[in-house]
């Protein structure tokens, strides 16, 4: 089993829902204008901006970008206490009582996905109120990060498991996949010829960001086209 996504940017509008289904999902902390403007934003997942062509005709561009959760995590290999490691299911987690705040991961990941805690969260009473009890709040200085919403997958496969069954591909998908409004994020099983997500993975269309680093990225993007 190798859990990955698939990002058709010919449907991604740029709308930034999944960001935000991502944000409320993971109690990701909203940072204040001050800390955001010394580059201290806390995002899982973000919206990356790219240029095509020169002006007058430059396109500009916002595509998704989560962890890529990699075959070969340059992040986990650099981490002195191994709080960031890739688990057998394909997925690069991270162990957040173990991490010592030194930000070699961070250094290392080639995609800039990842967020340091910079300060201790504060919580207004409303948005404390609302938060995901299935997720724990992050005390400060740990590096944070995108987990494919590994709680989910817990759940359902707990659930499947009481059941007697196999886990079905819709039952475990991350907030993002489940928030985009044009069902441009496919989520599965990557090695599983029955998921949707491993064909389109093999599509004429597909690229991978940065994929000449070695890296093998588990989130793949469908280029515009026919």
């Amino acid at each position: 089993m190798k859990w990955g996504m698939v990002i058709d940017l010919q449907k991604c509008t740029g709308c930034g829902e999944c960001v935000a289904a991502c944000k409320r999902e993971n109690n990701v902390a909203i940072v204040e204008p001050k800390e955001s403007a010394m580059g201290r934003t806390m995002l899982w997942m973000d919206m990356l901006t790219i240029y095509e062509g020169e002006y007058p005709r430059l396109r500009v561009r916002q595509i998704p970008r989560p962890c890529m959760h990699c075959d070969h995590p340059p992040c986990a290999k650099v981490c002195p206490v191994r709080a960031t490691y890739i688990n057998e299911e394909g997925i690069v987690a991270q162990i957040y009582p173990q991490c010592i705040g030194c930000r070699y991961c961070m250094a290392a990941c080639p995609y800039t996905v990842k967020s340091f805690n910079w300060y201790k969260p504060e919580w207004s009473p409303g948005i404390r109120n609302t938060a995901n009890p299935d997720v724990s709040v992050r005390p400060v200085g740990v590096v944070e990060k995108c987990t494919f919403c590994v709680h989910r997958r817990q759940k359902a496969k707990e659930q499947a498991k009481s059941e007697a069954r196999e886990l079905r591909e819709d039952e475990y998908q991350p907030a993002c996949a489940e928030g985009c409004p044009t069902g441009a994020i496919v989520f599965g099983d990557l090695e599983n010829s029955r998921h949707r997500v491993n064909h389109l993975a093999h599509s004429p269309r597909a690229t991978r960001l940065l994929e000449d680093l070695g890296t093998e990225p588990k989130v793949v993007y469908l280029k515009e086209g026919d």
